[in-house]
């Protein structure tokens, strides 16, 4: 697979975005900045090189405020959970629900047509078939799990990774956006004091998640955190930590040690919540019910599914898929193995929810931030503009959201038209799931649909 340059970009902004003291690469004229570009962090350094933990946000909570928050969080209702996913790159939805049944599909992807006598029917629409990779999605919307958007996107599409992307993070066409969609969420409706309220589950936090005042957290999985002090070790280390923790708690009047002080509260805080996730060593120390595909997403996911046991107070959650979606070339070598790693995964992630007892709070949304051309370039498809996403759960409805608008007539850039909008997707779940108005979150909210995606 070869991925452009526009691409390989965009990550490089997203990570130097939220990684303290490395600044943002040039930014080409029109692009906008991401979501939470100078949100303030506070980064712990973990054993493994290059890897931290981090606690956005909090820059008002008193000394010890974090530790009561997230505990309080804990020992109340449990919250329904939202995990968004995304498939970084643009994914091809037509690799993954392929319209075999248009006459033009054959003849727009001579070489990269998915034949016709694979894969699993799609009952709502007979045209379409969902892919041999996508066998996981294909099993859980049989059962009713998977609400289908075949063709999503927005008015006006923007082919710039970098662009699409920022628009469906922060919930608006909106190049100048700085919050999140769900951090605004969060700002409005969630707590001042639960940084796990919000779990990035990646290196970096997710600016789809970035808010304005309430507390956040990134971290790539729970076994990964440590506080490491060169040359300290068991015994001493775990009462050094405790000891820490303690002295956070202090009241100072002098700024520089309250803010030494707070940042020791918020490792104390998030250091007892992880704790039990890990071994001495470092490995993870919890269980599944289901034996997980072997890949980092599926590792992620799986501890996912541990945290939410756990009781831990989580309640929107956002990871990146393994793989890279951006095929301009070896598509038919490279898509297959990363639809099938995604797809897999999450029907695993369903199978541990439903093992637990958890299935009813969760609701994943899988999405990318445009499709590819409906015509192949050679050996791989270029951006294109609408394509697929996907609400999967027990309490998903099941249905099929728009059409799928065939290949007979496609935009003005020969791209395939989309028949429903992220925003209206955005809007349904804030107000079906979340159970907060849309209105207070999406700018223009009021002239979306608001399709069913959770069943009554």
């Amino acid at each position: 697979m070869a991925c452009c340059r526009d691409f390989t970009r965009s990550q490089l902004m997203r990570n130097a975005a939220a990684e303290a003291g490395r600044g943002l690469p040039s930014v080409e004229p029109g692009m906008p900045t991401p979501a939470g570009t100078g949100l303030s962090r506070r980064s712990f350094l973990e054993r493994s090189a290059g890897m931290a933990l981090a606690v956005y946000g909090a820059n008002r909570l008193g000394l010890g405020a974090l530790r009561e928050g997230v505990a309080a969080a804990a020992s109340g209702a449990p919250q329904r959970v939202l995990v968004s996913i995304f498939l970084p790159g643009g994914c091809d939805g037509m690799s993954v629900l392929a319209p075999v049944g248009d006459t033009r599909y054959a003849q727009l992807r001579p070489t990269l047509a998915i034949p016709p006598s694979t894969g699993t029917p799609f009952a709502p629409d007979a045209r379409l078939r969902w892919s041999d990779p996508a066998g996981g999605l294909s099993t859980l919307h049989g059962e009713g799990k998977v609400t289908v958007f075949p063709a999503i996107g927005y008015d006006h599409p923007d082919q710039s990774h970098f662009t699409s992307r920022h628009f469906w993070e922060v919930g608006a066409t909106d190049a100048h956006a700085r919050y999140g969609w769900l951090g605004r969420y969060l700002d409005a409706a969630g707590a001042d004091d639960n940084p796990l309220q919000a779990l990035s589950l990646d290196s970096d936090l997710s600016p789809a998640l970035a808010p304005a005042r309430v507390p956040v957290a990134a971290v790539e999985r729970p076994e990964d955190f440590d506080f490491w002090v060169p040359g300290v070790d068991d015994p001493v280390k775990e009462p050094m930590l405790e000891a820490f923790g303690d002295l956070g708690r202090l009241a100072t009047s002098d700024p520089v040690k309250a803010g030494a002080r707070k940042v020791a509260t918020e490792v104390d805080t998030v250091r007892r919540q992880l704790a039990p996730f890990a071994t001495p060593d470092g490995n993870p120390s919890y269980n599944s019910p289901v034996t997980y595909p072997d890949s980092d997403f599926a590792r992620r996911l799986a501890a996912l599914g541990a945290m939410l046991a756990a009781g831990l107070p989580l309640h929107c959650v956002t990871i990146n898929s393994d793989g890279g979606f951006d095929t301009h070339s070896g598509q038919a070598d490279s898509l297959p193995g990363d639809v099938k790693g995604t797809c897999d995964a999450v029907l695993t992630f369903q199978r541990d929810l439903e093992a637990r007892g958890l299935a009813d709070r969760v609701l994943v949304v899988l999405w990318s931030e445009f499709g590819r051309r409906p015509e192949e370039n050679g050996s791989g498809t270029d951006h294109g503009a609408a394509g697929t996403a996907f609400v999967i759960g027990a309490k998903s409805s099941g249905q099929m959201i728009g059409e799928f608008p065939g290949l007979a007539t496609l935009d003005d850039d020969d791209n395939l038209r989309a028949t429903s909008d992220f925003r209206a997707m955005y809007c349904s779940l804030l107000e079906q799931w979340l159970g907060f108005d849309s209105a207070a979150v999406i700018p223009g909210a009021s002239s979306f649909d608001r399709p069913t995606l959770v069943k009554s």
